[in-house]
């Protein structure tokens, strides 16, 4: 008794100072992880907005975005993160909205998409991806992500689904992965059309 007594505090007292342990390793990487976070955000926003100067953020409403999403006929589960608005010499030229698709082929993929006021796709770029080498990881090279970029749309499609709007091809042997990215772009436009006023036809 006495025995399993003391294996007892001695188990309570390991965990005791791993949890102390662990609790200081988290405030001591929280801020930098925090702060590397923001950089990649920011470095992506240029990415896809090079001629603006500044960058707000906008408010989003969860139920309102939702709402957007699905009338944008993404209904596979993807959310906007953030919206905020691009701006030069002190006007807005147009946004960069966050959103992310849980389906790609290794989950999660977050998309952050520039859209110019008319509409126009100024580009994307890809914030966190975690697909398979050599295949769904390609969806982060130019060679895909280009395709988006420079198209006055309200709606992207796989090419191997077939659909209405501007066709993008599918990376070879990753269609889930293309679909997750393209499904993220299309609920970023969907929010751009239903709740900032913006149109591909303007």
């Amino acid at each position: 008794m006495n025995k399993i007594l003391k294996n007892t505090v001695i188990l309570t007292i390991i965990t005791l100072v791993s949890g102390v342990a662990l609790g200081g390793v988290y405030q001591i990487t929280k801020e930098p992880i925090a702060k590397a976070q923001e950089e990649a955000k920011q470095e992506a926003y240029q990415q896809v907005f090079e001629d603006a100067d500044a960058f707000e953020v906008l408010k989003v409403d969860v139920q309102e975005a939702a709402d957007a999403v699905a009338s944008a006929g993404v209904d596979d589960g993807a959310v906007i993160d953030e919206a905020v608005e691009a701006i030069q010499g002190g006007e807005t030229i147009g946004y960069v909205i966050t959103s992310t698709d849980p389906n790609g082929y290794g989950g999660d993929i977050q998309v952050s998409v520039g859209i110019q006021s008319d509409g126009t796709v100024s580009g994307i770029a890809i914030l966190s991806i975690s697909e398979t080498a050599g295949l769904g990881m390609k969806a982060a090279e130019p060679d895909f992500y280009e395709q988006y970029s420079g198209k006055q749309t309200d709606h992207f499609y796989v090419s191997k689904d077939g659909g209405e709007g501007e066709e993008i091809d599918a990376i070879s042997g990753a269609t889930i992965t293309s679909r997750a990215v393209t499904g993220a772009v299309n609920s970023s436009l969907g929010y751009f059309q239903n709740v900032l006023g913006g149109s591909a036809d303007e």
